[in-house]
């Protein structure tokens, strides 16, 4: 499996922490060197190891933001 590089250039919230110290954030990524993307996922406390998490463009977060709006 090749390896992913990944730069965190924001952090932007923690949500939450788990009893073992990994943070549910919302940062603004850079993966692989292409332009930084909105992301939330579980990371350990010192960033080396990540969960599953999902993606975002900027459009894409507002948009998620005016739906949740609109609720």
């Amino acid at each position: 499996m090749a390896d992913i590089k990944f730069e965190i250039t924001e952090q932007i919230a923690v949500l939450s922490e788990s009893e073992k110290g990994w943070t549910k954030e919302l940062n603004l990524i850079s993966w692989n060197g292409r332009e930084s993307k909105y992301d939330i996922r579980d990371w350990a406390p010192n960033h080396k190891k990540m969960g599953k998490g999902i993606t975002f463009s900027k459009e894409e977060l507002d948009n998620l933001i005016d739906a949740f709006s609109k609720r």
